[in-house]
């Protein structure tokens, strides 16, 4: 019943700019805690950056100071603004929410397909 879809991915030069975002779609009554995650080629997926439904946010080491997470609670969407771009940033990024439903209100986990993320030299 429930949908995460990232988009905003793509291909971008060492030191720009890219925004993701993660709309939710279905049956939702409540949006707690949303995340990015990433998992790059031969690495063991990572938490990027959190952000509570209070809008309490939490960065990786790695990001601190280039990425901002954001939310918009009246378009359940979550947004991942990214910028200075390193190579090391390459990665699959996955965006993730615990939902509850409106016909289960027991918050469930629930992930995106995940979107590309190409920074080149």
């Amino acid at each position: 019943q429930v949908q995460l879809v990232e988009s905003g991915g793509g291909l971008v030069q060492a030191g720009g700019s890219l925004r993701l975002s993660c709309a939710a779609s279905g049956s939702i009554f409540s949006i707690n805690a949303m995340g990015w995650y990433r998992q790059a080629p031969g690495k063991q997926r990572e938490l990027v950056a959190s952000i509570t439904s209070g809008g309490v946010t939490n960065y990786a080491d790695s990001v601190k100071g280039r990425f901002t997470i954001s939310r918009d609670n009246a378009k359940n969407t979550l947004y991942l603004q990214m910028n200075s771009l390193k190579a090391g940033d390459t990665a699959v990024y996955y965006c993730n929410a615990a939902i509850s439903t409106g016909v289960i209100k027991i918050p469930n986990d629930y992930w995106g397909q995940g979107t590309q993320v190409t920074v080149s030299s």
